[in-house]
């Protein structure tokens, strides 16, 4: 079975080398809000840069040498993934354009020497204006992106916010999809920091179903019609909130209405036509919750996804599980390893 990653990280394979790099991931994160970033050495002397907040409360670690292309090479020959699609995890919430530039040449590089294994995803500041919109034309242009990266929110907005229509009314006319990764803590975070793996991975799933349904509710893509968002996290667990969160009507004469009724069909239409879903590391989901996602939303609306490098084992466990614990058909399986990422992203393979 052919098999496509539509979650592989990218960070500059020169990171920890050049500082002029390092110094504008440094200095991208907004410390009046704080966020913490430093640069340590880990006992095998390789570099750890470490994302912080509050300080004490560590959210992300990138480790020096796990994003070269021949990393992500090995992993995928392991793993037995045939194609992959890379993504800067969470820091394009902050990168400024320059930095995105950088990125971007990296990525292009990375594919180059891929031989046609990998593809890359336009990294760039979502402000609109002239410049960040040319760097997103040069991206699919020149360098052949497949699509376009947004954070889950930047600061307190999240992409309903009319301030980004601009850069997505441009990315619509382009015709290419939104990878939507989740950012390192939702905007309400305080009640999630004190446990790690309320830290770590509910506060993902909180951010991205906030993000999925600020989306859905904000008439967004009624204005915009052609965006195609694909979400990680599965949505933040959104195959569970569907039912309840979709506007129902009584049917009694109610005393008062305490829930919006309204909107049922276009929220329906909106989550057919506009969202889709990374079926992030599905192993470590489970079973049942994977095959129910699937049975909610269809397997057109998912696309398996690793997070490497994460988890070095994340991208192996992940193939075995699809294959071969899932209870879905063959035709389903095909559509989530496979089909529906080459027809989402036009894929040349």
């Amino acid at each position: 079975m052919t098999v496509v990653d539509i979650n592989i990280h990218h960070l500059p394979e020169d990171l920890f080398t050049n500082e002029a790099m390092l110094n504008g991931f440094l200095n991208s994160v907004p410390r009046g809000f704080g966020e913490i970033a430093r640069v340590e050495t880990m006992d095998t002397g390789k570099k750890h840069m470490i994302l912080e907040k509050p300080a004490g409360h560590q959210n992300l670690n990138y480790v020096e040498g796990d994003y070269s292309a021949e990393a992500k090479l090995a992993v995928m020959n392991d793993a037995g993934v045939d194609y992959g699609i890379m993504r800067v995890p969470v820091w394009q919430e902050w990168l400024g354009l320059e930095t995105c530039k950088a990125v971007n040449d990296n990525a292009f590089e990375i594919t180059k020497r891929s031989e046609g294994r990998l593809f890359m995803t336009a990294c760039v500041p979502p402000w609109g204006g002239k410049e960040n919109v040319y760097e997103l034309e040069r991206c699919v242009g020149d360098l052949g992106a497949v699509g376009v990266q947004l954070a889950c929110h930047y600061g307190q907005l999240y992409l309903d916010d009319p301030v980004f229509e601009p850069y997505l009314k441009v990315i619509e006319k382009l015709n290419i999809p939104v990878i939507v990764h989740h950012t390192p803590l939702p905007v309400e975070w305080r009640s999630v920091i004190e446990y790690t793996n309320l830290r770590r991975e509910f506060g993902r799933i909180v951010d991205q179903a906030t993000a999925v349904g600020r989306e859905l509710f904000s008439g967004m893509f009624d204005r915009m019609p052609g965006l195609r968002f694909v979400h990680t996290m599965l949505g933040g667990n959104w195959f569970a909130n569907q039912a309840l969160l979709t506007p129902h009507v009584s049917n009694k004469k109610e005393s008062l209405e305490r829930l919006d009724s309204t909107g049922g069909k276009e929220i329906q239409n909106f989550m057919e036509r506009n969202i889709f879903f990374d079926l992030t590391h599905p192993h470590s989901w489970g079973k049942d919750q994977i095959e129910c996602a699937i049975k909610v939303h269809g397997a057109d609306h998912y696309m398996f996804g690793s997070s490497f490098p994460v988890f070095y084992g994340w991208m192996s466990q992940g193939v075995n599980f699809m294959q071969n614990e899932v209870e879905i058909s063959a035709e389903q399986r095909d559509q989530i390893m496979y089909g529906n990422a080459k027809q989402m992203f036009n894929l040349p393979i």
